[in-house]
C-alpha cells in the first residue's frame, strides 16, 4: 500500500507536467480545499449552536464532527491549512473580495478547531512547515506569509469568542480541552519500535508485526497496547526495515535536489506567483511529514486520500517538462497519450480506493460495539479501530 502511495504522486506529477496542466490542477485543487474548508467550518458553527442550546460545556466532545476519531480531522488539517492562503492569491477568484472573506473565515474556523481540540501534532507541524517554507521561498512569497499569519490571528479571535466569551455568557462552567505538555505515553512506543527495527536489521519484522509481535521492552509490555507507535518512520522501520527507509530517503533526496534547483530559479526570476505556490505546497507537505513523526499521518485514511493529491502537485512542480530533451511531434503525441492513459487509470484507482475506504468505514462502525466498548477481543489500531481482524461470527463459521 505504501509503495503504491508514494509511486502514484510521481507518475501523476510527471504526467501533469508533460501535459502542461500542473498549475490548472493546483488552482482547481486549491479552490476545492478552500470551499470544502469553509463548508465544514460553517457546519461546525451549526453543531456549535446545537451543542450550546443543549447546555454542552465541553465542545471538543462534538467538534470536530463527522470523524470517528478526533485525529482523523487533525491529519487533514495538517495538509489543508497551509494551502488556504493560496486560494486568494491564485486563479480567477483572487480579485473577488467576497471569496477572500470566505477563505479567511474558513481558515479561521479550522484554526479554531485546531486550538479547541488541542491538536498538538497539527499545530506544531503546520508551524514547522510555515517557518521552513518562509525561509526557503524568501521575499517573493511574502504575500503567502502575510495571509498565513492573518489567518492565525483570525483563528485565535474566533477561538476566544466561541470557546470562551459566548459559553461564559450562557453557562457558569466552561470546559476547555487541556493541551498536554508531556509525551502522552509515546516514548515507550518509540523505544519499542526502535527495538523492533534492530531485531531483524535491515529487513524489519514484517507487515502488521506491531500488532502481533511479542513485546520487547518492559515499558511497552506493561503499558497500553496501541495500534501504532505514533511515529510513522519508526513504524516503517520496525515492520518493513531500515532498507525500505533507505529507499524512501533516496526518493526524498531526489525531491530535495529538484526542489533546490527550482528554488534557485524562482529566486533568480523573482516570480511571485510561482514562489507562493511553492511556499504553500512546501508548508503543507513539510507539516504533514513533521506530523508523521509524532503520529501516523499516512496511516489515517482521510489523510492518505488527501495527501496523495498534494504530493502529486508537489512532484508536478518539481518535474519540469520544458527542461527535458525535446522530441519530435509524433513522439510528443504518443507521450501525451500515455500520460492521459496513466491519469485515467490512476483516477479510477483513486475512486476505487475511496470506495474501499468507505466500505471499511462502514465495517468499522459495525464493529464499534465490539472493539470500542470492550465486549470483543483483538487489538485496536488507533486509526482503524479493528484493523484486519475477522468478526466473531466469521470465526464461528
Amino acid at each position: 500500500m505504501y509503495a503504491l502511495f508514494f509511486l502514484v504522486p510521481v507518475l501523476l506529477g510527471i504526467c501533469l507536467s508533460e501535459l502542461g496542466f500542473v498549475y490548472r490542477y493546483i488552482t482547481f485543487f486549491i479552490y476545492f480545499v478552500a470551499a470544502s474548508s469553509f463548508i465544514y467550518g460553517a457546519m461546525s458553527i451549526n453543531v456549535y449552536i446545537f451543542a450550546l442550546s443543549d447546555g454542552v460545556v465541553k465542545l471538543s466532545s462534538y467538534i470536530p464532527w463527522g470523524f470517528v476519531n478526533i485525529r482523523y480531522w487533525s491529519h487533514i488539517a495538517s495538509w489543508f491549512i497551509p494551502l488556504l492562503p493560496l486560494a486568494v492569491l491564485l486563479g480567477p477568484l483572487k480579485h473577488y473580495r467576497l471569496w477572500s472573506w470566505i477563505v479567511a473565515l474558513g481558515a479561521g474556523l479550522w484554526w479554531w478547531i485546531v486550538l479547541m481540540s488541542s491538536a498538538r501534532g497539527s499545530a506544531l507541524g503546520i508551524v514547522f512547515g510555515f517557518v521552513l517554507a518562509a525561509l526557503l521561498a524568501g521575499r517573493p512569497a511574502m504575500p503567502w506569509v502575510k495571509l498565513f499569519v492573518n489567518y492565525i490571528f483570525i483563528g485565535v479571535l474566533i477561538w476566544l469568542t466561541l470557546s470562551f466569551l459566548i459559553p461564559s455568557l450562557l453557562a457558569d462552567d466552561v470546559q476547555v480541552r487541556a493541551t498536554r505538555s508531556n509525551d502522552s505515553g509515546r516514548m515507550p512506543l518509540f523505544v519499542e519500535a526502535w527495538m523492533m527495527s534492530v531485531q531483524n536489521f535491515p529487513f524489519g519484522m514484517g507487515p502488521q508485526s506491531w500488532l502481533t509481535h511479542e513485546p520487547i521492552t518492559d515499558a511497552y509490555r506493561e503499558g497500553a497496547k496501541i495500534g501504532h507507535p505514533h511515529n510513522m518512520y519508526l513504524m516503517w522501520a520496525a515492520e518493513y526495515g531500515w532498507l525500505v527507509i533507505g529507499l524512501i530517503l533516496v526518493v526524498a533526496g531526489q525531491a530535495i535536489r529538484n526542489f533546490l534547483i527550482r528554488r534557485t530559479a524562482i529566486l533568480e526570476s523573482g516570480n511571485t506567483s510561482e514562489a507562493i505556490i511553492f511556499a504553500g505546497i512546501t508548508a503543507s507537505i513539510s507539516g504533514a511529514l513533521f506530523h508523521g513523526s509524532v503520529s501516523a499521518v499516512f496511516m489515517a485514511p482521510g489523510s492518505m486520500l488527501v495527501g496523495i493529491l498534494v504530493l502529486s502537485a508537489f512532484w508536478g512542480l518539481l518535474y519540469r517538462s520544458e527542461a527535458r530533451p525535446k522530441h519530435g511531434i509524433l513522439k510528443k503525441r504518443v507521450k501525451k497519450s500515455y500520460c492521459w492513459l496513466v491519469i485515467m487509470v490512476l483516477l479510477l484507482a483513486w475512486f476505487g480506493w475511496m470506495r474501499e475506504t468507505i466500505i471499511y468505514y462502514e465495517a468499522m462502525k459495525a464493529d464499534e460495539e465490539q472493539y470500542m466498548e470492550g465486549s470483543g477481543g483483538g487489538i485496536m489500531p488507533r486509526f482503524w479501530y479493528h484493523g484486519n481482524f475477522p468478526r466473531f461470527e466469521e470465526l464461528k463459521q
